[in-house]
């Protein structure tokens, strides 16, 4: 039972061992270190203020900072304050900064209104 056979039967129990070993790894978590790198940079906004120009918000490592963007450079403008965290209990808040509930409040209290 030495012949090439099993040699190539041993080969693939061996390869699909290491394929559920890694999956394994995998679902673990074992990875996470890996990915987090990339997490910790996140463009906040970005505004176009001209052909190939533009301003971006970026956070990075609990830092905020302006960049300007060119076509061939990227400049550092300024460092920003912390974004504020919104009070979910503040009525002032509008748009797509207002919670889902207000403004689907709004809304539904806008067309009964409209109705009567």
């Amino acid at each position: 039972m030495s012949g090439p056979g099993f040699q190539s039967l041993l080969a693939v129990a061996v390869v699909l061992a290491l394929v559920v070993a890694l999956a394994w790894l995998v679902r673990r978590g074992a990875f996470a270190a890996l990915r987090q790198n990339t997490r910790g940079i996140s463009v906040e906004t970005a505004v176009p203020i001209g052909e190939r120009r533009s301003l971006i918000i970026v956070a990075v490592e609990g830092r905020r900072l302006l960049l300007g963007l060119t076509s061939g450079q990227i400049s550092m403008l300024t460092e920003l304050d912390p974004a504020p965290v919104p009070d979910p209990n503040d009525s002032s808040l509008t748009g797509a900064a207002a919670p889902f509930e207000q403004q689907l409040l709004s809304r539904i209290t806008g067309v009964f209104r409209s109705r009567s």
